[in-house]
C-alpha cells in the first residue's frame, strides 16, 4: 500500500492478517488502507483479517489494476515506461499536490496545487508539451 500504483495479478489475494496473530497491521497498514477503500471497508479488512481475491480489490480500490499472472511483467513494465516518458517535473508536482493535499482541508488544497501548477507552467517540458501537442507529435520531455 505504500506505493504509488498497485498491479495484481488475477491469482492475486490481498489482505491485513496481523489480527489473527494478536496485532495490527503497522507501517501505515490501518492509515493507508482506509484512504484506499473507505472506513467501513479498512475496518472489516483489518478487525477481521480477512484476504480477498484480485478483482475484489480492484472493485474497491485496494489495486489500480488486476492483469493476468503471465502478463505481469510485461504489464508492469510497460505500465512504469508510460510513466517514465512523462514531465518528471510535473509528475514530481503532481504526486505532491494528491498526497500532500488530501491531509488537509479542501480550499488549503486548492491553493496548494494552484502553486504546483504555477510552477509547471513555466519549465520548458511545459512549453514542450504544449509545442508538441499543437505540432501532433509525442513531447520528448527532459525534466527541465
Amino acid at each position: 500500500m505504500a506505493c504509488d500504483f498497485r498491479i495484481a495479478t488475477d491469482r492475486s489475494e490481498l489482505g491485513q492478517p496481523e489480527i489473527n496473530l494478536g496485532i495490527i497491521p503497522g507501517a501505515g497498514g490501518t492509515q493507508k488502507l482506509i484512504r484506499y477503500v473507505g472506513l467501513g471497508r479498512a475496518k472489516e479488512l483489518i478487525m477481521l483479517g480477512d484476504r480477498i481475491k484480485a478483482d475484489e480489490a480492484y472493485r474497491i480500490g485496494l489495486v489500480n489494476r488486476v492483469v493476468p499472472r503471465e502478463k505481469f511483467e510485461e504489464e508492469v513494465r510497460s505500465f512504469a515506461m508510460r510513466l517514465a516518458q512523462g514531465p518528471p517535473i510535473a509528475l514530481t508536482y503532481a504526486k505532491y499536490a494528491i498526497n500532500f493535499g488530501t491531509q488537509v482541508p479542501v480550499d488549503i488544497g486548492m491553493m496548494l496545487e494552484a502553486a504546483f501548477f504555477s510552477m509547471a507552467v513555466n519549465t520548458k517540458d511545459a512549453q514542450e508539451g504544449v509545442m508538441a501537442f499543437a505540432m501532433r507529435r509525442r513531447p520528448e520531455f527532459k525534466g527541465e
